[in-house]
């Protein structure tokens, strides 16, 4: 399975707005940040906001900060919320696609298997996870090092 570059983006902008910490992250920002379209990172926040991940506040002085605490935003759960199609093969369509062999066929359960365990993997992980190496984190975005170091 590959996530879609949208869903890369979520976790991108969820661990910049994680890391910095203090004060709004803005769009710009992400965007100079990581070298991708301000485009691409005002569809994702609007889309984090709409799921609650974000509070975002328009006009001067405005931004985005979490939504809620890092240990709250569990990875499987927001995965399953914004990336699309989690569908790895046809016959998992409703109604099967049009495979022939649908019916008997023991690839897809053993499919469906896998796509859980990947999913299990994720669930037993939060954001708070993927901020834990903070500080390098923060020196590599070029970001106020924690805790003002």
């Amino acid at each position: 399975m590959r996530l879609t570059t949208f869903t890369d983006y979520c976790l991108r902008v969820l661990t910049y707005v994680g890391t910095k910490g203090s004060g709004p992250a803005t769009i710009d920002e992400i965007a100079g940040h990581y070298g991708i379209s301000r485009n691409h990172v005002m569809k994702v926040v609007l889309r984090l906001g709409q799921c609650g991940y974000l509070e975002t506040t328009r006009g001067k002085g405005g931004g985005m900060r979490l939504g809620m605490a890092p240990e709250e935003v569990n990875l499987g759960a927001l995965i399953r919320e914004v990336e699309v199609d989690t569908e790895l093969v046809e016959c998992f369509e409703s109604g099967g696609g049009d495979c022939r062999i649908a019916s008997v066929c023991v690839l897809r359960s053993v499919l469906h298997e896998a796509l859980e365990a990947f999913f299990a993997v994720l669930d037993r992980y939060t954001l708070a996870d993927l901020l834990a190496p903070k500080s390098d984190l923060a020196r590599l975005l070029a970001l106020p090092q924690p805790g003002g170091a």
